[in-house]
C-alpha cells in the first residue's frame, strides 16, 4: 500500500481509502498513550540498518591514532549508496568532577563529527581544534552531525580490565548497563554551522527522518567497541582478547535525553502526522490479515517470548515506570495460553489487539508493535511516507463556518479544558538564552512567562473559538486574519489538522499534569529506543542500537531481526 503523505481539502476523500481498522487520532494522540509507545520495524534505526544490510556496506578504519590509554583521534568510514561517510572521533582525559550528562557541560570523554566523505589530514587538524569545543567550534558544510559522549565509567573500566586478562566481561553488569558510552547530544540539520539537512535530504539512504543522525550514532557505537579492545590490547598485548560478538551486539550507545526533544513534536505537525499515519496504517493493515501462514505463526510466537524476556531484563529506578513494567510483565504472562490459541484463528492479529484493549496502555502498545513486526516488506514500504516537504499553510479562502467546524470536530479536546483553573495554566515553555534549548517553567513561581513559546495550543484554540463566535460564518479566513493577525499561527495549525489529523497532541501541554516524558518516549520510540529509564518526568536515559548487528554482521540474512533486544 502506498500511503498518502498528506491530504488537501480538495483531496479529503482519500482519507476514506485508509484501512477501516485504523485507530483514530482522538485515541492515539493522547499523552498517556504516546508515552507508552514501543519501537517498531518502522523505527528510524531499523530503517538505516536495513539499508546498510541491503547495500552490503563495509566499515573501514581510515585513521587510528590513539595512545595506549585510548586518547587521540580516529576515523571510521562506511559506504551507503555510493557515498562515503566518516565518523571522526577525538578522545581525551576527563576528570570525574567535569563528567556530567547535563547540556551545560564543556568537556567530554569523547567528541565526534560525521564527515561527508573521507577527511584529509588537514581536515583532521582543523577539526581537532574545533570538535572538542562542540557548540563553541567553527564548522563547514562538510560536517553533517556533531556529537559528544561520556564513558559509563564502571562498565568501561571493567570491560577493559577483563579483556586485558583474556576474559569476557561480567554478564550481569553488561545486561544491567547495556552501553560503554552514552551521548549527551547528537546535533544535525545545520545546528552550530554544520551542514543543513537540505544538503543530504535528496540522497539515497538519507531522505528519511533522522537517518544521518542515526548513522552517526551507529558509527560511534562501532568506535566504542574498537576503543575498549585497543586499550585492553595496549594494556596486555599477549593476554588480551576481543569482545565477543554476542556482547558487542548487545552493547549499544547510551543517551540522555531531556526537554530539548519534546517541543519538536509540536513544532512539526505535518511530520508528526506522517510518522503516526504510517505507524497506524501499518497496524491496521496487519489487523486485516485473514490467516497467518506457518512461517508467520512461528515468527510471532518467537517474538512473543522474546518480548517476555525483554520485559524481564527491563530495569529502572523510576518508581512510576517500575510499576508499569511490573504490571506489563504480569499482563504479558497472563495472555500466553490465549495468545497461542488466537494465532490459529481467522483474523488472529485483530483478535490479539482486541484482547489487549482491557489491559494497560503499555500492554496495548506492545501488542501492536509485536504484530507489525511480522509484516515484512509490505510494512517497510510505509517508511517512504514518513518524510515531509510540506509545511503548514494558510487557506485564505476558507469560510469561518468551515474553520469553526474543524474546531468542533477535531479540537473538542481543547475546548473541554477549563483554563480558569490555575493547574491548567501551571507551566510555560521557553528557550534557554545560554544553550538555546527548550525549558519548562512554573508560571506562578518563576519569571519568564513573557517569553513563552506557543506550545499552549489548546488555550489558543479556545481564544480563537471565542473570537470566531463574534464573526459571520460567511466571512473568509483572510479577512478575519487581517482584523486579528494574532490568530494567524493557530488558524494555520487548525487548517493543517483538516488534512494532517495526527499532527496534534490532544492534551494540555501547559497543564500541571503534562508529563514531558511522554513526548520524549513517543519520539524516541520512532528512533527505535527501548528500555526507557526515566530520571524524572522531564528526562530519560535510553540505549540506542542495543541488539543491532555490528558492522561485520550486516551481511547476515537476519540483520533486521533485533526488535526488543535480549541478552541470553
Amino acid at each position: 500500500m502506498t500511503l498518502p503523505v498528506s491530504h488537501t481539502l480538495n483531496d479529503a476523500h482519500s482519507l476514506a481509502q485508509l484501512p477501516a481498522q485504523i485507530r483514530q487520532a482522538s485515541m492515539v494522540m493522547r499523552l498517556s498513550r504516546l508515552g507508552s509507545f514501543f519501537p517498531t520495524r518502522l523505527s528510524f534505526m531499523r530503517v538505516l540498518i536495513r539499508q546498510l544490510a541491503e547495500q552490503k556496506s563495509v566499515l573501514k578504519t581510515q585513521t587510528w591514532s590513539l595512545d595506549k590509554n585510548g586518547f587521540g583521534r580516529a576515523v571510521l568510514s562506511i559506504n551507503l549508496f555510493g557515498k562515503e561517510y566518516s565518523i571522526i572521533a577525538f578522545t581525551q582525559p576527563l576528570s570525574d568532577e567535569n563528567r556530567t550528562d547535563r547540556v551545560i557541560a564543556e568537556a567530554w570523554d569523547s567528541t565526534y563529527v560525521l564527515y561527508d566523505g573521507i577527511p584529509e589530514t588537514e581536515d583532521l587538524d582543523r577539526l581537532e581544534q574545533q570538535v572538542p569545543n562542540q557548540e563553541a567550534g567553527r564548522y563547514s558544510d562538510k560536517e553533517l552531525v556533531l556529537s559528544r559522549a561520556n564513558k559509563s565509567v564502571r562498565l568501561f573500566q571493567h570491560v577493559v580490565e577483563q579483556l586485558s586478562e583474556g576474559k569476557q566481561p561480567d554478564f550481569d553488569l553488561i545486561k544491567s548497563t547495556g552501553y560503554l558510552m552514552r551521548t549527551t547530544a547528537v546535533y544535525g540539520n545545520g545546528k552550530f554551522g554544520i551542514a543543513d539537512r537540505a544538503k543530504i535530504a535528496k540522497r539515497n539512504g538519507m531522505s528519511g527522518p533522522f537517518q544521518i543522525e542515526m548513522l552517526a550514532v551507529y558509527l560511534i557505537r562501532e568506535f566504542t567497541h574498537r576503543l575498549v579492545e585497543h586499550i585492553a590490547k595496549s594494556k596486555s598485548p599477549k593476554n588480551a582478547c576481543l569482545l565477543s560478538d554476542k556482547l558487542k551486539r548487545y552493547l549499544g550507545i547510551g543517551n540522555s535525553t531531556g526537554l530539548g526533544m519534546a517541543p519538536f513534536l509540536v513544532n512539526h505537525p505535518v511530520l508528526l502526522n506522517n510518522w503516526m499515519l504510517a505507524r497506524e496504517t501499518a497496524i491496521a493493515n496487519m489487523r486485516s490479515i485473514h490467516l497467518l501462514d506457518q512461517t508467520q505463526k512461528t515468527h510471532i510466537t518467537k517474538l512473543y517470548y522474546r518480548a517476555k524476556n525483554h520485559l524481564s531484563q527491563w530495569q529502572t529506578t523510576d518508581i512510576t515506570q517500575t510499576k508499569k513494567i511490573s504490571c506489563l510483565r504480569q499482563e504479558w504472562q497472563k495472555i500466553e495460553p490465549i495468545f497461542l490459541d488466537k494465532i490459529e484463528n481467522e483474523y488472529p492479529l485483530e483478535e490479539l489487539v482486541q484482547l489487549t484493549n482491557s489491559y494497560s496502555l503499555e500492554m496495548q502498545e506492545l501488542m501492536v508493535s509485536l504484530i507489525v513486526e511480522i509484516g515484512g516488506d509490505e510494512i517497510d514500504q510505509l517508511t517512504h511516507c514518513m518524510t515531509s516537504d510540506i509545511s503548514p499553510y494558510i487557506l485564505p479562502n476558507m469560510s469561518l463556518k468551515f474553520l469553526k467546524n474543524i474546531i468542533k470536530q477535531q479540537f473538542n479536546w481543547a475546548l473541554s479544558i477549563d483554563f480558569s483553573q490555575a493547574d491548567e495554566n501551571h507551566q510555560f515553555w521557553y528557550t534557554s538564552a545560554t544553550k538555546l534549548e527548550p525549558r519548562l517553567g512554573e508560571r506562578y513561581s518563576e519569571d519568564g512567562a513573557e517569553k513563552e513559546q506557543p506550545l499552549d495550543i489548546a488555550k489558543q484554540v479556545q481564544a480563537l473559538n471565542s473570537e470566531l463566535e463574534k464573526h459571520d460564518d460567511h466571512q473568509i479566513t483572510a479577512i478575519f486574519i487581517l482584523k486579528h493577525p494574532e490568530f494567524r499561527y493557530i488558524i494555520k495549525r487548525i487548517q493543517t489538522a483538516s488534512w494532517a489529523p495526527y499532527g496534534e497532541i490532544q492534551d494540555n501541554l501547559i497543564g500541571k499534569n503534562c508529563k514531558p516524558i511522554d513526548m520524549l518516549r513517543c519520539k524516541l520510540s520512532f528512533f527505535g529506543a527501548a528500555k526507557f529509564d526515566p530520571k524524572s518526568d522531564r528526562w530519560t536515559r535510553i540505549t540506542l542500537y542495543q541488539g543491532a548487528p555490528t558492522a561485520s554482521e550486516l551481511r547476515y540474512s537476519d540483520a533486521d531481526n533485533w526488535w526488543l533486544p535480549v541478552l541470553e
